[in-house]
Order: structure tokens, then sequence, then C-alpha cells
């Protein structure tokens, strides 16, 4: 796959996404956005690919928000809501992939860096990561679901925080209020997202995908429709052929070779 704005890397079982901008702290112009949900799509297709991981070029950013030039051509509310309802579809075909998505985050993930990184499955952060809704300082608001998403995250008090003083945090700060699930130093963000990518691509693909599923649609649920999900998900795996290959495995002290059916 040839692209400008990105670059993706398929080392089976997992991929790798960068965000290829690093002069520009990775800004997310439309193409590289357009760019990325087509490298995602093609992904999603590939079956050798069980697990992505996303990052962003240079030791600076992830992704430092919105090209602010194209912000300031926006000329009506409704190419803004248009604006804002594309990046939003972005971030609803990251939660949606079957893959499980773990978001590297080097350096400055803000604005639409930040919205991206929490529409991933797992954030792991590098020490000198940075993570913040600055929206206000341009007299905006957060437009690819960082005010839902930080909510949902973090919670209604941080969320207010964190949206309303466009402040940065730091990746301990992140990490404390549970808006990433790891930090390591920088020189291992890379092979600490690959092993987890790797571990989790070892699994079961229905079953990770049905896992994945049930926790994003369970997570709004009142707690007895989230039950019952879980419970149809659960029911769906009992008739695939994997179940009785990991079983079985387990009974025959082996690994199991998943078959996805």
């Amino acid at each position: 796959m040839q692209f400008e704005d990105i670059l993706v890397a398929v080392e089976e079982p997992i991929a790798v996404v960068t965000f290829n901008r690093p002069a520009v702290l990775n800004a997310l112009r439309t193409h590289l956005l357009k760019e990325f949900s087509l490298a995602l799509a093609e992904l999603a297709n590939n079956d050798g690919v069980r697990a992505i991981v996303v990052t962003g070029a240079g030791e600076k950013a992830f992704a430092a928000g919105a090209d602010i030039g194209e912000l300031n051509a926006l000329a009506s509310a409704g190419s803004g809501a248009e604006q804002a309802r594309s990046g939003q579809a972005l971030t609803r075909q990251i939660e949606r992939l079957s893959e499980p998505v773990i978001m590297a985050v080097n350096g400055f993930a803000l604005g639409g860096g930040c919205e991206i990184a929490m529409a991933g499955d797992i954030l792991i952060a590098s020490e000198n990561a940075k993570f913040g809704q600055p929206e206000v300082n341009l007299g905006l608001i957060p437009g690819y679901g960082g005010t839902a998403r930080t909510t949902r995250r973090v919670g209604k008090g941080m969320a207010m925080y964190l949206c309303l003083t466009g402040e940065i945090i730091d990746a301990r700060e992140a990490l404390r209020i549970g808006l990433v699930q790891r930090v390591v130093p920088a020189a291992e963000l890379m092979n600490e997202a690959r092993r987890i990518a790797t571990t989790i691509a070892s699994k079961a693909p229905l079953a990770i995908a049905a896992c994945k599923r049930t926790i994003n649609n369970g997570a709004h649920l009142s707690i007895d429709d989230a039950l019952e999900l879980e419970a149809l998900e659960f029911g769906t795996l009992v008739d695939t052929e994997d179940i009785k290959e990991g079983t079985r495995a387990f009974l025959e002290k082996r690994k199991p070779v998943w078959k996805a059916k």
C-alpha cells in the first residue's frame, strides 16, 4: 500500500500504520485522514492481519491536531458540521474493526490526535507523550468525538477539565486518570506495542472480535442488557470450530491452530 501522508507496514500477524508528516508534527489534514481510512479498510480485508498498531513518525508527535489552515478555511456551520462528522466516522471505523487497534502515542496527541488515539482499543504512551483537547484556544470544541470519548474514558469531571481548560497533560497524568493503559520509555514504545499486538494476535480471532464488540456495545447499556449481550456473544462462539480447537488443544497440552471459523 503506497500513500503520501502515512506509512503502512504489514508484519503478519500485525500491521503498523504511521502518520508520516513529522515536519508539521503529523498534523491531520483531510488527505491524511482519507488515506488512514482507506488503509484501515484494506487491512480489515487482509486475513493475515489480526492486530494493528498506530503511531506517529518522528520523536515529537503522534499527531498534534488538525490542520489549522483547513479549520480556518471552513466557510459555514454546515461545512464545519460535515468536517466533524467526517472525523467522527473515522473514529467509529477504528472502533468497529474486528481487529484490535493499539495506539502507540509518541509525543504530542492533541485535538484530533487525542481523539483518534482515544478511539483505539489500547493506548500505550511513551514517557514524553502529551495529551490534550485544546480546541477552546481556537474558538472551537472537540469535533472528532473528544467530548464523548473523554467523558466515557475518564469521567465527566475530568472531561470538563480537559475540554474547558484546554490544558495539556503528560503521560503519567494520563495513566493516573485512566486515559492510557501503559507508559514506557520512548525507546521501548514500539517494542511494547508490537508485543501487545502480537500477544492479542495469537488468540482466537473470532473471540477477540467478539470481546471487542461486546465491550464497546455493552459499555453504554444497563447492566442487565450488557449481560444479555455478553451471553449472546458467548453462545455464538460456542457454535464455532475455534472453540472446539481451543478446548481440544488445552486438553492435549499443545498450542491451538485458529481457523477463524
